[in-house]
């Protein structure tokens, strides 16, 4: 008795195990077998894995980060009154039938941008050259929904504007990526609304690059780009104000400018506001509706010439020349003296006056700079406290 049941069992695992080995097996060992049932399961089981390996390798980081932001990303309509010449002003005109009419006219233009909510209670992001001289703005959202936004604050200086839309329901946001700085060589990803094309629907989407990070752009009409992120994620015009995310769906800088040749259209070149500046600039707007850069150092300063170099032996034209230190000034408390070079900023090199104007914008009364400045072929450091011009 005890041996059939040692038999018995063994026949039952052996079974198991042939059952199981017999759903593992190829289509080419089944047709060995000569089992067109077990081919035609191979078959479509291969098949059904391939497609669903394929359906999961379609979405990456990418995909993921897109379908995080897509809810939160906006177009914006402003309309704007600008005053143009009147082609029918004729001064001949006005001298036969005495009749004088306006030299200068308004004229109502539409413009569009991009943007995208940062907090559940309404809070956009977009440039500030797309609302500049707005009289309405309206913000569409994918899902069809528009509304009127009110302007919070604008700041041209870093070329970024608040906006305020609202609603019964909380909005779907975005995060700003300050505890994940940008690496040069990793994903970017550009949302928005080039050229306009698609209001209240799905925001268009490129990817890239970020291609490098602390770049410095010249003046452009107030706007002062400084230590932008490049990407060669594709933006075109309509996409200012969007933004340039992670793989993390982490907002990481607010799109702002390109550089184009042309119609236009990307050449691979854009930029972006970096978030670590951007959140700073959007919570002075939140509180105050603008920035305070009403700083005082009490200095003027100039270009260094060659001319200048040459007589203090300076070895290059690189830096700020002092000429006068007001009494009783930031400047003067810190120990600066007329003939100082400051040749760096924060740790920042700079070069021309242009430069140190606009590394000062990056700062506010009351916050404490560290000054490296050659005096006597000696280089040394001197820490300011900025003061303010307004008065208390």
């Amino acid at each position: 008795m005890r041996i059939k049941l040692i038999v018995i069992v063994s026949f039952f695992v052996i079974g198991c195990r042939q059952e199981v080995q017999s759903q593992q097996q190829s289509a080419d060992q089944a047709a060995e077998n000569g089992n067109v049932a077990a081919i035609i399961i191979a078959n479509e089981t291969g098949s059904g894995r391939m497609q669903d390996q394929v359906w999961t390798g379609r979405f990456t980081a990418i995909t993921r980060a897109v379908e995080i932001a897509s809810p939160a990303v906006v177009s914006i309509n402003v309309t704007k009154v600008v005053q143009t010449q009147n082609p029918y002003a004729d001064p001949f005109y006005d001298l036969f039938f005495g009749r004088q009419r306006r030299r200068m006219i308004e004229r109502k233009i539409a413009e569009i941008g991009s943007g995208f909510v940062i907090s559940t209670d309404g809070y956009i992001v977009t440039n500030d050259h797309v609302v500049d001289g707005a009289r309405s703005i309206t913000v569409a959202f994918p899902d069809g929904r528009t509304f009127q936004a009110q302007l919070v604050g604008s700041d041209a200086a870093s070329d970024l504007a608040l906006l305020k839309v609202e609603a019964d329901e909380p909005f779907h946001s975005l995060k700003f990526g300050v505890d994940s700085p940008p690496i040069v060589g990793e994903w970017s990803i550009a949302m928005g609304n080039p050229f306009g094309l698609f209001e209240a629907s799905d925001p268009t989407v490129t990817v890239g690059v970020v291609s490098a990070i602390d770049r410095d752009l010249q003046l452009q009409e107030g706007h002062i780009y400084r230590d932008m992120i490049q990407t060669d994620a594709a933006i075109n015009r309509g996409n200012s104000g969007g933004p340039l995310l992670n793989a993390l769906g982490e907002v990481i800088g607010v799109n702002t400018a390109i550089i184009t040749e042309g119609q236009g259209g990307s050449v691979g070149i854009g930029f972006a506001v970096p978030a670590q500046k951007a959140v700073r600039i959007l919570a002075e707007l939140k509180e105050r509706g603008r920035v305070d850069r009403s700083y005082y150092i009490g200095l003027r300063g100039r270009t260094i010439s060659d001319r200048i170099a040459a007589r203090l032996r300076l070895g290059d034209t690189r830096g700020v020349l002092v000429e006068t230190v007001d009494l009783d000034s930031p400047a003067q408390e810190a120990g600066f003296r007329p003939y100082d070079v400051i040749v760096s900023v924060a740790s920042e090199k700079i070069t021309t006056q242009q430069d140190f104007v606009s590394l000062l914008y990056d700062f506010r009364p009351g916050d404490i700079i560290a000054f490296e400045v050659v005096r006597n072929q000696q280089r040394l450091t001197l820490q300011m406290k900025l003061g303010s011009s307004q008065k208390s």
